[in-house]
């Protein structure tokens, strides 16, 4: 195996995607990758990551909407993956409010034709994204995958938290593997520019204010993106089996009592306050933020805190690239990229 696998890859052309894409490409793997290149943000920027992924032959994109009734079913048949990381998804708490069919589309329809795909041409493991969002109303942190995760607070979190409970019906009807993975706050260079560090560094460049919500009393788990990749590149070595008897079950681990499917926490453990994170944008560029004190927006969360020891048992690895390296190394993409 290893150096002749081929792994189809959803939203290849976005910011964790492109990440993970260049990763698989640099362990030898085929990857097909899929993209709508979908105008949610700026195309130009999935452009040129996508540019980027196509000067490795190993590398074939496919531009088309995962929703496209039989594209997927096609695309498993013609490549037969045998690793599937399903990245693709409309993402974003704030737009979900005023444009949730798009995530009914892309999230739930999209996810439900890659079930069906693998049905038919099952791939050795399936990983899918979900979302620290997915744990919702949930106060007692760290967030620990085995904790009960009922209250979603947007249509986003709830449509993630929907395909986990499709993907687990699909692993426990036709045995398939599937490891759903929660991230929490990914940053770094290549980052979407509907994300607060986007946001605040372009703002400052320009000498505008920034909108800081919950009057800054917010922590979030900032994990950076490559911590992130090495992290999933680590679980598709880590299928889930389905055990013999709950007694199987390790303490702590999300596996399944019924199917071959867990869920698993990718934080960087070390929730960082909003201050702390402009703090270190303002370093990173030698400028001081005028900040815009606003109230908490509807359906977002004051804080996320990731258990990651599960992922550490599973894989021997644990995020830890600082918040101010982290935000550091993008600030320097930003300036490169933009050329500012």
């Amino acid at each position: 195996m290893g150096e002749s696998r081929t792994a189809l890859v959803t939203g290849s052309a976005g910011f964790i995607g492109y990440f993970t894409c260049r990763r698989l490409l640099a362990d030898g793997f085929a990857v097909i990758g899929i993209d709508s290149l979908s105008d949610y943000y700026d195309p130009e920027l999935k452009r040129r990551r996508q540019a980027g992924l196509l000067q490795n032959a190993g590398f074939t994109a496919i531009n088309e909407a995962i929703e496209t009734p039989g594209l997927l079913a096609d695309l498993f048949a013609q490549h037969q993956p045998d690793i599937v990381i399903h990245l693709a998804a409309q993402a974003g708490v704030r737009y979900s409010i005023d444009n949730p069919r798009t995530y009914l589309e892309s999230n739930l329809v999209g996810t439900f034709e890659l079930l069906e795909a693998a049905r038919t041409h099952p791939p050795q493991h399936m990983l899918l994204a979900s979302t620290s969002s997915a744990y919702g109303a949930n106060t007692e942190m760290p967030y620990r995958e085995t904790m009960k995760a009922d209250h979603q607070m947007s249509f986003y979190a709830a449509t993630k938290k929907a395909t986990e409970a499709m993907a687990h019906s699909y692993a426990h009807l036709f045995e398939l593997p599937v490891t759903m993975f929660r991230f929490f706050t990914v940053y770094g260079p290549w980052g979407r520019p509907d994300m607060a560090l986007f946001k605040f560094t372009r703002a400052m460049l320009e000498g505008e204010p920034i909108d800081v919500y919950n009057h800054g009393d917010m922590m979030r788990d900032f994990t950076y993106v490559e911590d992130l990749v090495e992290a999933i590149r680590r679980l598709v070595d880590t299928a889930p089996e389905r055990p013999q008897s709950p007694e199987d079950i390790a303490e702590g681990d999300s596996l399944s009592p019924v199917a071959p499917w867990r869920v698993v926490n990718i934080g960087n453990s070390q929730p960082v306050q909003l201050g702390e994170m402009i703090a270190a944008i303002e370093d990173a560029l030698g400028i001081e933020a005028k900040r815009n004190l606003m109230p908490m927006q509807p359906g977002d969360v004051p804080a996320t805190w990731a258990d990651a020891q599960l992922l550490h048992s599973l894989t021997g690895y644990v995020p830890k690239t600082d918040i101010r390296e982290g935000v550091q190394r993008f600030v320097e993409w930003y300036r490169d990229y933009y050329r500012v």
